[in-house]
Formats: C-alpha cells, sequence, structure tokens
C-alpha cells in the first residue's frame, strides 16, 4: 500500500481500532492459480503474538484453502471512506489550483495462513466473533441457543482460517495535507451529508492549527 508520510500510520493502538472496526475485510492469497480473495469479518487477539492473530472462518465449498499459497496473505481493513470535492476548498476561491481527492483509512496485515477443520478450534472461533458481534445487541444471541446437532452440522460446513501477523501498514488520509481552512470546509460539507460513512470522516478530519506534511 502506498503511503506517504502525510498519511502513514504507526500508532498501534490505532491501527488495532481501525482493524477492530472494519467490521468485513478482505483474505487476500497468492496461489499457483493467481489471486483469490474471500471477503470475511476476522476476530482480532490483540495478545497473540507481537503484532496479533486474525481468526475467522470460510466456507468449506471455497477452494481458496485448498490452494497452496506461495507467500504470506494478505488481509485488507477499510474504514470510512469519502469523496471530496475541490468546491469544499477555500483554496478553489483563492487560485482555483484544486482537484478531487479521495478520503479513507484502512490498514494491510500481512502474515502465513492456517486453515484448519478442528470441530473444538471451529467452535472456539464461531463463539468469540458472535460474542464480539452481538455484545452491543440488547439481548445478544449466543451459539449455545441454537441445537447442538444443529451447530455441530454447520460448523462441518466451515474451515477455520488462522492468520498469526507478521507486518501491518497503515493509512490514515484525511485531509491532513491541506492548509487549516481546506480541511475545515471539507469538515463541514462532510458533515452535512445523508451517508453516514461520510459523516463519520468529518469528525476524524484534524481542524486545529497543527497541519501534518
Amino acid at each position: 500500500m502506498y503511503t506517504p508520510p502525510a498519511f502513514r500510520e504507526d500508532d498501534p493502538a490505532t491501527l488495532r481500532r481501525i482493524m477492530r472496526d472494519a467490521r468485513l475485510s478482505t483474505l487476500i492469497t497468492a496461489t499457483e492459480e493467481g489471486l483469490v480473495a474471500t471477503p470475511l469479518p476476522f476476530l482480532l487477539a490483540e495478545t497473540e503474538g507481537e503484532l496479533g492473530t486474525l481468526y475467522g472462518h470460510v466456507a468449506k465449498a471455497n477452494p481458496q484453502w485448498k490452494l497452496p499459497t506461495a507467500h504470506d496473505a494478505l488481509v485488507v481493513f477499510s474504514g470510512p471512506d469519502a469523496y471530496v470535492t475541490p468546491s469544499w476548498y477555500a483554496a478553489k476561491r483563492e487560485h482555483g489550483k484544486v482537484v478531487p481527492t479521495w478520503n479513507y483509512e484502512a490498514v494491510h496485515a500481512y502474515g502465513p495462513v492456517e486453515f484448519f477443520e478442528d470441530e473444538e478450534r471451529l467452535r472456539d472461533v464461531v463463539t468469540r466473533l458472535t460474542e464480539f458481534y452481538e455484545k452491543p445487541r440488547e439481548r445478544p444471541w449466543a451459539v449455545t441457543d441454537a441445537p447442538e446437532a444443529f451447530v455441530g452440522a454447520q460448523l462441518r460446513g466451515i474451515v477455520g482460517v488462522r492468520v498469526p501477523i507478521v507486518r501491518l501498514q497503515g493509512k490514515r488520509k484525511m485531509s491532513q495535507n491541506r492548509p487549516e481552512a481546506d480541511r475545515i470546509g471539507v469538515a463541514a460539507g462532510l458533515a452535512e451529508s445523508d451517508h453516514a460513512g461520510e459523516r463519520a470522516v468529518a469528525a476524524m478530519i484534524p481542524t486545529g492549527t497543527v497541519r501534518s506534511t
């Protein structure tokens, strides 16, 4: 991932936050048949390994898990993003030398991928994933709410995924390279959007006097 200095993000807490908030990520593996990608949610085990370990699962019918990999897997986590129109820049009114861009945050996690079929490990992954995403609900659903025989049958239809992270790349492009007046304009413009993701980006734009370079 191309990460200019103004947008590079190395803070471990911020990287973990982006990964947790991304919800749906993409697992990419390089195989003899070419690149293979699967969208899926991952659970980040932050204390397992120096950079953490990712857990998820894919359908057993998905051929990705059967294809030998030539390199480390890549898991892409994308946060809120938004189109930025030059119309919001104060610079447009001053000299007009501005162009559209896109604001976003993302993390790329690299590591060797392990696929497993052990039922006990699968049950643990499914249970932890469910607890993580059900926790905010007033009445969380639990794996144990379903009949045991049904859960067992479902587990036989999936394959677990484990990716111990060996390298992380983070990027937060939130208009840090623009003058303060431009950043204020972008934040104000996005804050009026009907799109929740664009309003989220508005809140991430630094509008103080400090300008990253």
